[in-house]
């Protein structure tokens, strides 16, 4: 069996609001932008990965009143969706989202297990992060 990412989602309260924030503050492309009953399906990706679809969703897709209700209350405390991006200049992305006026979660900074990060809030409230790789050499005792 070969699985692979084709989705995964990330509620947000104001679908125009992340759409500029994914794609004109991140880069990512536009995939989808299409009417679906009284809704929209919205999709971004990475230009990158064209397999990958980001869905922009509202508490309320599929979901009942209740279960809309709840998950619009955790969005709002900032409890729910986390994206991790790799990017190969993490000062540079900082700076640029930064710029953005993105709130500023952690400025960049070398972390034990190999990764140089840092992390904004998108407007919704939604945890992401954006890795660059550090290249550990061995060193001898």
């Amino acid at each position: 069996m070969n699985l692979t990412v084709s989705h995964t989602f990330v509620i947000v309260d104001d679908q125009d609001k992340a759409l500029i924030f994914y794609r004109d503050v991140l880069g990512l492309q536009l995939r989808v932008d299409a009417p679906l009953g009284d809704m929209r399906w919205l999709t971004v990706g990475p230009e990158s990965q064209p397999e990958l679809e980001i869905g922009l969703i509202l508490p309320e897709m599929g979901r009942s009143p209740e279960d809309a209700r709840a998950l619009s209350e955790l969005l709002a405390k900032g409890a729910l969706g986390s994206l991790i991006f790799k990017t190969d200049d993490c000062d540079a992305t900082f700076e640029q989202i930064q710029a953005a006026g993105a709130e500023v979660l952690q400025e960049p900074i070398d972390q034990p297990y190999g990764v140089r990060d840092c992390a904004f809030r998108d407007p919704a409230g939604n945890h992401i992060r954006f890795s660059q790789s550090l290249t550990r050499t061995a060193t001898s005792a």
